[in-house]
Formats: structure tokens, C-alpha cells, sequence
């Protein structure tokens, strides 16, 4: 089987850490990004860490770009989402974000993400059965409830992003999908059953269903192409 590239964004902790611990293979090559490196790569000799600071959009894209050069990569999963500091809380009043927050979202979330992309089109296209994947939320589907502005603005630019990119990269067969994920349990770690993450945390996604989805979109053929996958969870009440 053919060695793959992978280009993960986000792999210090949660959802970035497990794609980076589960989908590739040993064999695999990985590029990940964060700020600071996380401590378990040294049991993962096939990532190699690119320290970036995502706020800064145009400094992070040209940086990623000079270090990765012109190498093929076939998977690009742009893992990356940052709200509020009182947000998710009985604490949350828009009009009290302080406006560096929000312009830190929007360029952490959406400004970097546009601008990495951008940068590696032309590796994309060098591989034989590309894929993008955007990790949105909820918080991106029409009328839900939710409360963040900033976070829900950044998230439904998300799918704005993947239906036009989708667009300009069809006739090179790069497939472009989004997958939008509600309350996801985090804590527990993917080592647990499914059963065991449902009941300590009060029915939140284990990130062993989200692992599953994202596989899904990467095992297709480049005649399928995979829009967008909603997973709110079951108990989520916000869409």
C-alpha cells in the first residue's frame, strides 16, 4: 500500500491529538501543527511537529510553506476552533468579548485556515486521491440556539469555505468535505469503550465515532464526493 502524507493542524490535545494517534499509519508521514509540542510525539516517530501560531494568519501560512516546500501531501485536516473565554457558560454576553478576542478568532479559525489552504494547493494536486477536511460544529447549522456569535460566525464560515473551495479544486478531483460535530467527550480519551464515554459523560460523541467519519471521507475514490457530515449528539438540543 502506498505511503500517505498527512497535514494535521491542532494535534496538541483533544480531537488533533487522536486523529494524529489513530488515523495514520506507522508508515505514514505526518506533518502537525500546534503552538507548543505536545509530549506523546516521542512515541510517534512518523509526525514531524512545525510549531505555528495560527493567530497570526499570513506569518503561519508562509512559515508552514517554507518547511513543507513542494512535498506531496494527501490529506490535509484542518482541526482548529477556538471561542469565547466565556463561552458554553451562564457567563457569555457578546457585547462584553473584548474586540482582540474576536479578531483572534476569526483569525485563528478562519483567516489561518483560508490562507493554509491556499499554500498547498499545488501539493494537493500532486497527490493521487486528495482530500480536505474542514472539522466544524453545530454551531454552523441553521437556527440553532446557540448563544456565541464570534464562534458560530467563524464555524458557519467554515462551510462557506468547503462548498466554494469545493469549486475551484472539482476539476483536479480534490475532494473537500466539512464535518460538523456536536458535544464531543474529549476527557475520557479514545481508549475506552463507546459505552463507558456515553455514560461519564452524559451521552457526549465519543471520538471513537468522529475517528469513524473521518476515515469514511478518506477511504473514498475520487469519483465520490463527500459534501458535509452533520454529527450533533443525541442529547444536543441546541439544533
Amino acid at each position: 500500500m502506498t505511503n500517505k502524507t498527512y497535514l494535521i493542524f491542532g494535534i496538541s490535545k483533544g480531537l488533533g491529538k487522536v486523529l494524529t494517534q489513530t488515523i495514520p499509519a506507522d508508515r505514514d508521514k505526518v506533518y502537525g501543527i500546534s503552538r507548543s509540542k505536545p509530549a506523546y510525539l516521542e512515541t510517534h516517530k512518523n509526525v514531524e511537529w512545525i510549531s505555528a501560531d495560527l493567530s497570526n494568519p499570513s506569518q503561519s501560512s508562509e512559515q508552514l510553506k517554507k518547511h513543507i516546500g513542494q512535498n506531496t501531501i494527501d490529506y490535509l485536516i484542518y482541526n482548529v476552533g477556538i471561542w469565547e473565554n466565556n463561552g458554553f457558560s451562564n457567563d457569555y454576553k457578546f457585547e462584553d468579548t473584548p474586540k482582540d478576542e474576536i479578531v483572534n478568532m476569526v483569525n485563528t479559525n478562519i483567516s489561518s485556515c483560508i490562507l493554509a489552504i491556499q499554500a498547498f494547493i499545488e501539493n494537493l494536486k500532486k497527490a493521487e486521491n486528495a482530500k480536505i477536511i474542514l472539522i466544524g460544529s453545530t454551531w454552523a447549522l441553521d437556527n440553532h440556539n446557540g448563544k456565541e456569535v464570534t464562534f458560530s460566525a467563524t464555524k458557519f464560515a467554515l462551510r462557506g469555505i468547503t462548498h466554494s473551495l469545493r469549486e475551484n479544486l472539482r476539476d483536479y478531483n480534490i475532494g473537500v468535505a466539512v464535518l460538523n460535530i456536536g458535544t464531543l467527550a474529549t476527557k475520557p480519551g479514545f481508549k475506552e469503550s463507546g459505552d463507558s464515554i456515553i455514560e461519564k459523560t452524559n451521552g457526549g460523541i465519543p471520538l471513537q465515532d468522529v475517528i469513524r467519519a473521518v476515515k469514511f471521507i478518506l477511504s473514498t475514490s475520487g469519483a465520490t464526493c463527500v459534501k458535509e457530515i452533520n454529527m450533533p449528539a443525541m442529547k444536543d438540543s441546541n439544533i
